[in-house]
């Protein structure tokens, strides 16, 4: 069934979500770099927006959406998205969650390799004519503790991949844990204090709220053990920058790795230049099948959206 409307694309996103929404009979227009003014002057004619991380959709935004019907989002948080304003004009958001699973997970593992074998610094040294095999006695991750902040999607993911690794597993979440999982993987469940007290690694799976910004704060990171290592894919103010910042220039835990910040691309010069800290710009999702499914995912998800409306004013 063909489907009439028009959709407006912010961001850059894989084309092959694109070539979904035509064949279905959309028209799809394209503008990966517009700005904040011209969305705001375009957008009235639209009924589909979809973004992924750098277009914000206001409040303004949405009040000058006169027809949009969807608000869709190619990837996982939404806080780029005014999601109440939305909903009082009775638009939809929704999103693609699950496409970004794996990527995140992976790099998640990256992050642990990466820390625990101080591949950064070995690198840089080599490269520099630097021969510092003596001062790099690395880490296994066999038999250590890692704390999952967070058993949504990912957080599930990252732990079934971990426990291939033999590791154990403390995981902690304000909603309660499937107990299938659980046992599936022979998951500690525990509060935060107890997970940031115990584990030698901790990722972080939460989304950004008024209660998880700054969650792992100064008080949490002196609870965090000698050597232990501290990895971030979430949203960037969940953890409380400065405090890492001051905790890592002390040694007090044995590193960290960042892919989100409070501010992006982070400034904050005194964090980027630590040797104990690992940074990246926020590429948890970027890669080919990630960002292929996610645009498909987000293609086949409008269609089906638009299709019930469509029908719903059928049998009115």
């Amino acid at each position: 069934m063909q489907i009439e409307g028009n959709v407006i694309v912010c961001d850059s996103i894989d084309e092959k979500g694109i070539e979904i929404l035509k064949n279905a009979g959309l028209n799809v227009e394209y503008y990966p770099e517009i700005s904040k003014q011209e969305l705001i002057t375009r957008v009235k004619d639209y009924d589909v927006i979809i973004v992924r991380s750098r277009t914000k959709i206001t409040k303004e935004v949405i009040d000058n959406a006169a027809q949009a019907k969807i608000i869709a989002r190619v990837g996982v948080g939404l806080d780029n998205i005014d999601t109440v304003e939305a909903q009082k004009k009775n638009i939809e958001v929704i999103n693609a969650g699950e496409a970004s699973v794996n990527a995140v997970s992976e790099l998640v593992l990256g992050f642990m390799f990466s820390l625990s074998r101080n591949i950064p610094i070995a690198n840089s040294a080599t490269k520099q004519g630097k021969w510092i095999k003596k001062d790099l006695i690395g880490m296994e991750l066999k038999g250590k503790y890692l704390g999952i902040i967070g058993l949504g999607k990912i957080g599930r993911n990252v732990a079934r991949l971990a426990r291939g690794l033999r590791m154990n597993l403390i995981g902690y979440d304000v909603i309660p844990i499937d107990k299938n999982f659980v046992q599936e993987v022979s998951l500690i469940t525990t509060d935060l204090r107890t997970l940031i007290e115990s584990s030698d690694y901790i990722t972080c799976h939460v989304p950004f709220t008024e209660q998880t910004r700054h969650l792992i704060n100064k008080e949490m990171l002196s609870r965090m053990k000698n050597g232990s290592f501290l990895i971030n894919t979430s949203r960037g103010e969940v953890i409380d920058e400065q405090a890492l910042v001051d905790c890592l220039k002390h040694k007090r835990i044995g590193g960290a790795a960042l892919d989100v910040y409070e501010t992006e691309p982070p400034t904050n010069k005194e964090m980027l230049e630590l040797d104990n800290l690992i940074c990246t710009p926020h590429i948890g999702a970027q890669t080919k099948e990630g960002q292929e499914l996610a645009s498909t995912v987000i293609a086949e998800k409008i269609i089906q959206k638009l299709l019930e409306k469509q029908a719903d004013n059928q049998s009115i």
